[in-house]
């Protein structure tokens, strides 16, 4: 199907119960094409009042703040319903990644332990 302005839609890959390793490295390559990997992977510092920032600072903050917006509206789009409603709670693009990341490495125990 073709959008109104000629472009196909996108459509951001699905993670399931069993494909995170190629899930995390296409959300990584999408993250990275929008700018947005790095506040991912390294997050961004919330200052405890933003009164006593300069304008310089508070403008880069919420640059920062922005673009972990962004981010986090990608990773959500990487999820099906089950597994958002899982993570509605999640504040920053980088607790997001985190959780998902973890998740999946205990599941990946447990599937390994399973095995002996």
């Amino acid at each position: 199907m073709v959008t109104g302005n000629g472009s196909l839609p996108f459509h951001y890959p699905r993670l399931t119960k069993e494909n995170f390793d190629n899930w995390a490295l296409r959300m990584k390559a999408i993250l990275r094409a929008q700018s947005a990997w790095e506040v991912v992977n390294k997050g961004y510092k919330e200052p405890q009042d933003d009164a006593t920032l300069n304008q310089v600072q508070k403008d880069a903050l919420e640059k920062s703040r922005k673009k972990d917006k962004h981010a986090l509206s990608i990773i959500h789009q990487g999820l099906d319903d089950v597994m958002f409603e899982k993570m509605a709670n999640v504040k920053t693009s980088k607790e997001a990644w985190e959780t998902l990341n973890n998740s999946h490495k205990r599941v990946k125990k447990v599937k390994y332990i399973s095995t002996l």
